[in-house]
């Protein structure tokens, strides 16, 4: 189930967010400490207003909430909303039993909140949170919480990829429970969202607007990934990076798994330790994943088999398993090829520069270079582009001396981050005159226009943006994981 936090300020705000993302989600979480006050007090109304059960939350400020009412008048306001027609009340796990019984002027005795809510069947979610790390008793507070027959929810901040496997190790570690909620806060959290069915959850939050540290938004998590819908068939695939979250390869990947029907998810892991990863991958059986920086060299000690291209250009952005054992291949080489192929074949394509000497421009010059086309790279770091050139057999210039250039070779391609947030108003060579005869492949995808890539547009050159290199590669990765074709009618938004 994916239950969608509502963060507005009124209810009818509510009701509309309710209304707006209704097919993703099965339930909602109404939280009354982002509600003005006189919206609280008419609170008790809001389930009766939607068509799915309603979570009622009131969260403290010290749980990541924006309740500052005393502890006492934050209860108080928590029972009397908790009088609407809601399907579960959530109730933090330090409220001591004598706090929840409060004087109602329907009652001669006082009222046991919680004997209230479980007379009317109103279930109880007991929850922990913990915004600084995974704490080391992890299990045994979730089957204290479940003790009392309530569900038990834990929302706790993994740190590092250790932490993230010790989520995931719930499911079986905690088989026994059936009802409970498992959430990852924070960046290394997210994977743990989207496949919290393998955490043991029972659900999973989502956004409609400002929400928990790494939550998604209702839309992604259900279409994207399809996260409510996987199962223990499912197929889990992902990409390893540090940073990780700006990768559109999920846009890629997931659109063509459900294209083809094929039972299957691809998962951005935000990874500190690759050694920690393939633990986790061989914990959730993933059957391959895609790898950028900084790990296309760290995943190597860990690969049965790599290829050629891998071998030759020292770097690895495919992992598939194969056999019971990881095979590691480069397809950012025949992905930044496919489109310039036919121009590389006819001999339209003979001479190159290449912008940049860091891993991008590895796999670059070595297609080239193996295609029979003559190579110069140039380089802020002189030392760097001449280690390259040692490699490959290229020649190599400084950055300062691009001009030399200008109108002598065919193919200019510009491998580095220069023109990506936050520079996005550079141009890594500048005082570059277009001729407007050569072809210019820029491996920028986000934003799909950098100011290099403009220029060379205004000089009438044929011009190949990133996105082209990123779906081609994408497709050969797509290959790999499933044994099909990328479905042609499939048109990746990049």
């Amino acid at each position: 189930m994916l239950c969608l936090t509502l963060t507005g300020s009124t209810l009818e705000e509510n009701r509309a967010l309710v209304q707006q993302n209704r097919k993703w989600i099965s339930l909602a979480e109404l939280r009354l400490d982002y509600l003005q006050a006189d919206e609280q007090k008419i609170a008790s109304s809001f389930p009766s207003t939607v068509d799915i059960p309603v979570i009622l939350t009131l969260r403290r400020q010290s749980d990541g909430g924006k309740c500052t009412l005393s502890e006492k008048q934050r209860l108080q306001t928590l029972y009397e909303s908790a009088k609407g027609d809601f399907a579960f009340v959530d109730i933090e796990e330090d409220v001591k039993k004598s706090d929840l019984k409060f004087k109602d002027p329907l009652f001669e005795n006082k009222v046991d909140f919680e004997l209230s809510l479980r007379q009317r069947g109103v279930r109880i979610i007991r929850s922990f949170h913990d915004f600084t790390c995974v704490p080391a008793d992890i299990y045994g507070r979730i089957s204290k919480l479940a003790a009392k027959g309530d569900i038990p929810k834990v929302a706790v901040t993994p740190k590092s990829m250790i932490d993230v496997i010790a989520l995931f190790r719930a499911q079986q570690e905690l088989s026994s429970i059936k009802e409970k909620i498992i959430i990852g806060m924070g960046e290394f959290g997210v994977c743990t969202r989207i496949l919290y069915k393998k955490c043991g959850s029972m659900l999973s939050f989502c956004s409609a607007g400002e929400g928990a540290p790494g939550q998604l938004s209702a839309q992604v998590m259900s279409e994207l990934y399809r996260a409510d819908k996987l199962d223990e068939k499912t197929h889990v695939f992902g990409i390893i990076g540090n940073p990780v979250y700006h990768t559109a390869s999920p846009r890629i990947h997931n659109p063509g798994f459900e294209a083809i029907h094929y039972n299957a998810v691809y998962v951005p892991f935000l990874v500190d330790s690759v050694r920690a990863f393939f633990k986790l991958a061989e914990m959730l059986q993933i059957h391959g994943f895609s790898v950028t920086v900084p790990h296309k060299r760290n995943v190597q000690p860990y690969l049965g088999r790599i290829t050629r291209e891998v071998k030759q250009i020292g770097a690895c952005n495919t992992v598939t398993r194969i056999q019971n054992m990881w095979k590691g291949t480069n397809t950012d080489y025949y992905g930044f090829l496919a489109p310039i192929a036919d121009e590389i074949a006819q001999g339209s394509i003979r001479t190159a520069l290449v912008i940049g000497a860091g891993g991008a421009s590895r796999a670059v010059v070595w297609a080239l270079h193996n295609h029979g086309v003559k190579v110069t790279i140039i380089n802020r770091s002189v030392e760097h582009a001449k280690l390259l050139s040692d490699e490959t057999m290229s020649s190599f210039d400084s950055l300062e001396h691009c001009n030399r250039y200008s109108g002598a070779v065919d193919l200019v391609v510009q491998t580095t981050s220069v023109g990506m947030a936050p520079n996005l108003d550079e141009d890594p060579v500048p005082s570059f005159v277009f001729s407007g005869k050569e072809i210019v492949y820029e491996l920028v995808y986000q934003p799909k226009e950098t100011p290099f890539f403009r220029r060379a547009t205004q000089a009438g050159c044929h011009v190949i943006g990133g996105a082209q290199m990123l779906i081609e590669q994408g497709k050969l990765q797509f290959e790999s994981f499933t044994g099909y074709h990328y479905p042609h009618w499939v048109h990746p938004e990049i």
